[in-house]
């Protein structure tokens, strides 16, 4: 169903993104040669994401025991960056991605802020600039934007009638991807549980085609290879016309699923299968561009959404931050810095490796620099362009300052070059909801340089109370602009008529 008319409209002519001001957090015009194509005026983009993947997932960034063959390659071939931050979960993520925005100030329907982020329909995605801008569009894979659907996850859910979603629904078609500028769906409409194996008794996962369902419950082991062959199809169906694909995986989200071919041949159990299924899904696709003369007319992006998780109940099928302390639903670095490769054969330059701040909000504008789309009219982006480090026009830029880490509406730490400054919060806190448990306690400021201790050991507060007082100063800007958890961000979206912000009821008893 296609979404009503917006009131925001796009600025006429090409305005490309650029730096961010660290007082008014501003996106600022620039110019910059646009890269010659082959055989079109605008890039074909593809956006892989993964779901749940640690940042030492990878052979590039430091795997010693995964075969990722095919995203090595990519990244040697192409750019990777070293501090590339997601959100702590996967909703806000998405959110993060699609907008351009910190997920606290995005709105959703009834002004609520969701643990898992409900884009409003009124919000402006990616994929919308870009088939405005004449691209043919396509999700392919999870959503998860439009709500976690009415059961608590207590409940043992009935049947699934017919038109309901992961037994969960039924959701809003106007907050679906065909309602938010995606022509093309294929994949779930929320995760595939929140188990370490599938309990249909708890949650049912069910794979949609734009507004239909397909299959019910879907056959999780069959995921990865199924959305690789519709990713195969989409980009050989629309190979003369520009198109943006977002392949937004569900592995290795648990409970894990692997096909047949690629169950038990890591050395990483499961969790290992399923990421080198995925490293071979990404070939197949990188295949594909290459059989039809693409490759250098397209940027192939990947990115998983968040660190790993670690829950003590799912055993040994775990992700791994590496050095980074924490993961999923955490502020520390395991949590946010996420694996960031970028593909564009006789565009990019081989073996760039940016040690500059980037994030998911970073998308939007850089896809929006080359496909002559722009920012929306009535807000600003929080998001930067990395154009100038992918076309190695400055491998050393460095256009963001200051980066904040929020989880849900809470402000909980930012970061200044190399220093980070964690903020003092309490354990499980109520403003969290859920995800208050995933919450350690923190006293007092905690001040880390992270060139030096990427693990977080080393608090140097008491060293550099200078630095301290100064990073405060930004905390403050920061929750004037963008809030907190006991204030509303001068720069917030509110569509919906009523109270800002009112407590939002979600189950305490399950998770994502």
């Amino acid at each position: 169903m296609p979404k009503t008319q917006r009131a925001n409209q796009f600025a006429p002519g090409i305005r490309f993104l650029g730096a961010i001001s660290i007082l008014l957090f501003d996106i600022c015009s620039f110019a910059m040669p646009t890269p010659t194509l082959q055989n079109r005026s605008k890039p074909n983009i593809i956006v892989i994401l993964t779901d749940d993947q640690g940042y030492a997932d990878l052979g590039v960034y430091g795997s010693a025991d995964l075969r990722t063959p095919y995203i090595d390659r990519m990244a040697q071939r192409g750019a990777r960056i070293v501090n590339f931050y997601a959100q702590p979960s996967c909703g806000p993520s998405r959110a993060a991605l699609l907008t351009g925005s910190y997920p606290i100030l995005v709105g959703e329907p009834e002004n609520k802020k969701n643990p898992n982020t409900i884009l409003h329909e009124k919000e402006l995605t990616i994929a919308e600039m870009l088939e405005r801008a004449g691209y043919i569009t396509a999700l392919i894979g999870k959503w998860h934007m439009a709500g976690d659907g009415e059961a608590p996850w207590d409940f043992v859910l009935p049947p699934t009638p017919p038109g309901r979603a992961g037994g969960m629904g039924p959701f809003d078609a106007n907050l679906m991807p065909n309602g938010q500028g995606f022509s093309y769906f294929f994949g779930t409409p929320m995760h595939n549980g929140f188990t370490k194996n599938v309990d249909l008794s708890r949650f049912v996962v069910e794979l949609m085609r734009n507004e239909e369902v397909v299959e019910s419950p879907a056959n999780v082991d069959q995921l990865t290879k199924r959305y690789t062959q519709e990713a195969v199809n989409f980009i050989r169906k629309n190979k003369d016309q520009p198109f943006f694909m977002l392949l937004s995986h569900n592995m290795p989200h648990v409970p894990l699923g692997v096909s047949h071919d690629f169950r038990g041949q890591s050395s990483r159990g499961l969790y290992g299968d399923a990421i080198e299924e995925i490293d071979w899904s990404v070939g197949q696709v990188v295949s594909v561009l290459k059989d039809l003369n693409l490759l250098q007319d397209t940027l192939v992006i990947f990115l998983s959404d968040n660190g790993p998780e670690v829950r003590a109940e799912l055993g040994d099928d775990v992700g791994s931050a590496g050095e980074l302390r924490g993961g999923k639903y955490s502020n520390w670095e395991g949590g946010v810095r996420v694996p960031a490769v970028f593909y564009w054969p006789g565009i990019i330059e081989p073996k760039i490796i940016s040690e500059g701040i980037f994030s998911l909000m970073d998308i939007f504008p850089t896809l929006a620099a080359l496909a002559g789309g722009n920012e929306p009219d009535s807000y600003r982006l929080n998001g930067v362009s990395i154009l100038p480090v992918l076309i190695g026009e400055d491998p050393d830029y460095r256009p963001r300052h200051s980066y904040f880490y929020y989880s849900l509406t809470s402000l909980q730490a930012v970061r200044i070059d190399n220093w980070k400054l964690v903020l003092p919060r309490q354990k499980n806190s109520p403003y969290l909801l859920w995800l208050g448990k995933y919450m350690d306690r923190v006293e007092k400021p905690m001040l880390f340089n992270l060139k030096l201790d990427v693990s977080e050991q080393n608090d140097r507060a008491n060293e550099r109370p200078d630095l301290v007082a100064k990073m405060l100063l930004e905390v403050e800007k920061a929750r004037e602009e963008f809030g907190d958890y006991n204030r509303i961000g001068t720069t917030s979206r509110f569509f919906d008529l009523g109270p800002k912000r009112p407590k939002t009821y979600f189950p305490t008893h399950g998770q994502p």
